[in-house]
């Protein structure tokens, strides 16, 4: 099984960037103990990936090479920083880019991270509006990293950052549960076990 972590802050060296990071390099997540035979971590802000207009051939140059890591996934962490009140633009123009082919019914874990208190409102608007068509399955447990500045730098002593930490263990832990229990569904999919599928390739 394979891991992708997307940061999809528009600034290089970011908070969201760091928290993936973290997520790639921790050492709960070595493929012995999580079961994942790799993790891959992608800044999409390190990739030129234009707006995209809806024609396949538009997706730009990187994007065969972020295809395939998408591909090959088995389950994926969407890291968005909080920009007044909203997601990152390249995460939904990301999300809107991947089709059905490539994610549908892969596990997501949604990670917001804020610099200060907030980081609620992009949880909601990613779940709410980013996974009709690509069919991604996000999962129950989600993360709001609050001052992140702060937090998942060096070993800590302070309750709050072992605290994070220790729920950031737990909510992989579910995301390679999900991502095990997914995996005969799409398996079926793949075979066309459900002549339907094509009918209703779109959601409501």
């Amino acid at each position: 099984m394979k891991l992708l972590i997307i940061s999809s802050s528009q600034r290089l060296d970011s908070q969201s960037a760091k928290v993936g990071r973290y997520i790639a390099d921790s050492s709960f997540l070595s493929p012995h103990t999580m079961g994942y035979d790799a993790i891959y971590h992608l800044e999409l802000c390190r990739f030129e990936l234009p707006f995209w207009d809806g024609e396949e051939h538009s997706k730009g140059k990187h994007w065969p090479e972020i295809k395939q890591k998408i591909d090959e996934a088995d389950a994926l962490v969407l890291i968005t920083p909080e920009w007044g009140g909203m997601a990152s633009p390249l995460l939904k123009n990301f999300l809107l880019m991947c089709t059905r082919e490539e994610t549908a019914h892969k596990p997501a874990l949604l990670i917001s991270v804020s610099t200060g208190i907030g980081g609620t409102y992009p949880i909601v608007e990613v779940k709410m509006n980013a996974f009709k068509n690509n069919k991604l399955v996000p999962i129950p447990d989600h993360l709001i990293i609050r001052n992140v500045s702060n937090v998942l730098n060096t070993i800590s002593e302070d309750a709050r950052d072992i605290a994070l930490r220790e729920r950031v263990q737990y909510s992989l832990h579910m995301l390679h549960q999900y991502a095990q229990a997914l995996v005969p569904i799409r398996e079926r999919h793949a075979n066309q076990a459900y002549p339907k599928q094509q009918e209703y390739c779109y959601g409501m």
